[in-house]
């Protein structure tokens, strides 16, 4: 009897694996039989996202791209968070960040596009376009034996065609001004440096001047070097020039604010939820700790920029001229994917030594209100008086003991508003519809020989106004179809002078050159030059008022670098 249930007790496991199958098969017919096809997995908030998509992919009417799916959503998901955190597909994620790294492997050209057909507006000095002979002014008809013309020619196909591996070749058929039929040059890609320190001259004898485009991994070494060139011209005060830098990476700019601060000053410190508080301090080791300095600020001025800007004016190190910065004070994490893609995750936030976060306020999920902000600070009056500023963060402290605010962007210490009194209609035309741009770039093309011959901005800007380029161009105008307007075109007689002859400095001599044109006038500078010359460059508890009488209206109308003004780098790219 005992062996009979010993056999029968043999069966039980079997016989339990067998209906627990059979009662999950029946099971689960009967779910999806039913409970109208649902998914028989929890839905937490873990997984909805899994088993929406796979629901979709199993059940929809039509064929679907799922993965096309997942890139649409994942921006859209991520505005949900803060108007910083970002998405960036594998395409884009190798040129992302070329101009921070410094460099990109290309074929050393700048170009616009004009009529459907790439044109050469510049050649990189050493580059390999150089090398074999391409010239500014070539217009690009071929890449690798296609023609390239026509709708298919877009600035970011022509970086597609144009960048690629260094030491990989590239067939380039180009036409040449005077020559009818193309010549066939092979370009072997190469490194391609990107500067991010734009400009660096000596404004007069004693003031010294840098402007930095943004902070990347060689902006560092590029400011010691402008430093060195200014050192030896005998420089005894600096204007740092951080209009329109829209930031970069934290270290860079911790590393470059050392420079000036002595001993043991708290740059920045960066703080969140999961990110404990991290201080960064200067060493003692910069070699310019005492020089005067004033920091040129603007609403585009942001995020690393900013941090210098901060570090500066809660040390009470220097002084800070212009507008309001924009108010980027989020810190992104880069986080890559298996297939190149990767976003950009705010972790945490930055704090400037007073204890001031500079980010400006923002609703969750509204992108489109954020960045509408700088409108909505046009419109309220903020470029043009400081009294239109609304100040509604909490009051902080300089190491002095000076009121600075949180809560939107670095105030300077002293406000120089925007001038527009020159600009009208007729000139906003020619601007948005690309007019002067156009060209700018045709009369480079048609004089580029005589203008070879020209070697700075001065005397470019005599030979410009010598030839009355001014009328040429309203010749021009009128031949587009702009309707000419003549009072309106002496009313903006000096903004058009700018805007044209600053194109053609930037087409036929450096970044340099142009950028001491435009300051040239500069309300903003020429505030800077009568603050150092008058020694308020260190602040004072005692001009603490300061911000509120120096309130400085240009006499003349000056170009327009932000809203209304013409940047060629916007319209040039590099390949």
């Amino acid at each position: 009897m005992d062996n009979n249930i010993h056999r029968n007790n043999r069966w039980v496991p079997l016989i339990i694996a067998v209906s627990t199958i059979v009662g999950i098969i029946i099971g689960t017919f009967f779910a999806n039989r039913f409970a109208n096809n649902r998914l028989n997995i929890i839905n937490s908030s873990s997984n909805k996202l899994n088993d929406l998509l796979h629901i979709i992919d199993d059940q929809y009417v039509d064929t679907v791209d799922i993965a096309n799916i997942v890139e649409q959503s994942m921006p859209k998901i991520l505005e949900e968070l803060d108007p910083h955190s970002s998405y960036i597909s594998s395409k884009d994620a190798k040129t992302a960040n070329d101009d921070l790294k410094g460099s990109f492997s290309g074929v050393g050209i700048q170009f616009v596009i004009r009529e459907d057909t790439v044109r050469v507006t510049n050649i990189i000095k050493g580059g390999p376009s150089e090398k074999v002979g391409i010239l500014a002014g070539d217009k690009i008809v071929s890449v690798d034996g296609e023609p390239y013309v026509g709708d298919v020619v877009t600035n970011e196909e022509t970086l597609h065609r144009l960048k690629g591996e260094k030491g990989t070749k590239v067939k380039i058929g180009i036409l040449r001004h005077g020559q009818k039929t193309p010549i066939s040059f092979t370009v072997v890609r190469g490194d391609i440096p990107l500067k991010s320190v734009d400009a660096t001259y000596m404004i007069n004898k004693e003031l010294g001047y840098v402007k930095i485009k943004n902070f990347g991994e060689t902006t560092y070494p590029e400011l010691l070097t402008s430093l060195a060139e200014l050192e030896a011209e005998g420089f005894r005060g600096l204007v740092v020039d951080l209009r329109g830098n829209g930031g970069g990476y934290l270290s860079a700019a911790i590393q470059m604010v050392n420079e000036f601060l002595p001993k043991n000053s708290l740059i920045v410190y960066t703080q969140g939820r999961r990110a404990r508080r991290e201080e960064y301090r200067s060493d003692g080791r910069g070699s310019y700790q005492h020089l005067p300095l004033i920091v040129l600020t603007d609403e585009t001025t942001a995020s690393a920029a900013e941090i210098f800007s901060g570090a500066i004016q809660d040390n009470d190190r220097g002084i800070i001229v212009g507008r309001r910065s924009f108010g980027k004070g989020l810190v992104q994490q880069p986080v890559e994917f298996s297939d190149g893609s990767l976003i950009h995750l705010t972790i945490a936030r930055y704090y400037t030594p007073s204890g001031r976060c500079i980010q400006k306020p923002y609703v969750k999920g509204q992108p489109k209100e954020y960045e509408m902000d700088l409108v909505t600070r046009y419109e309220r009056g903020e470029f043009f008086s400081q009294d239109s500023i609304r100040q509604t963060g909490e009051k902080y402290y300089t190491s002095i003991g000076r009121t600075v605010y949180g809560g939107g962007g670095i105030m300077p210490d002293y406000f120089v508003a925007e001038d527009t009194t020159a600009l009208t209609p007729y000139y906003s035309e020619c601007v948005t519809k690309g007019t002067i741009a156009q060209f700018c770039f045709e009369y480079t093309d048609n004089n580029r020989d005589r203008l070879k011959t020209i070697s700075n901005a001065a005397e470019m800007e005599k030979y410009l106004r010598r030839q009355g380029i001014v009328d040429q161009f309203i010749h021009y105008a009128d031949s587009k179809g702009i309707v000419r307007r003549n009072n309106m075109i002496l009313k903006s007689q000096h903004l058009f002078e700018q805007a044209i002859y600053g194109s053609i400095i930037y087409n036929m001599l450096d970044m340099n050159d142009y950028v001491q044109y435009l300051n040239h006038e500069d309300p903003t500078i020429e505030k800077a030059i009568q603050l150092f010359k008058n020694k308020k460059t260190k602040p004072t508890l005692d001009e603490q008022k300061g911000t509120e009488s120096a309130h400085s209206t240009p006499k003349k109308a000056a170009y327009n670098r932000g809203t209304f003004g013409i940047k060629p780098s916007t319209y040039s790219h590099t390949a």
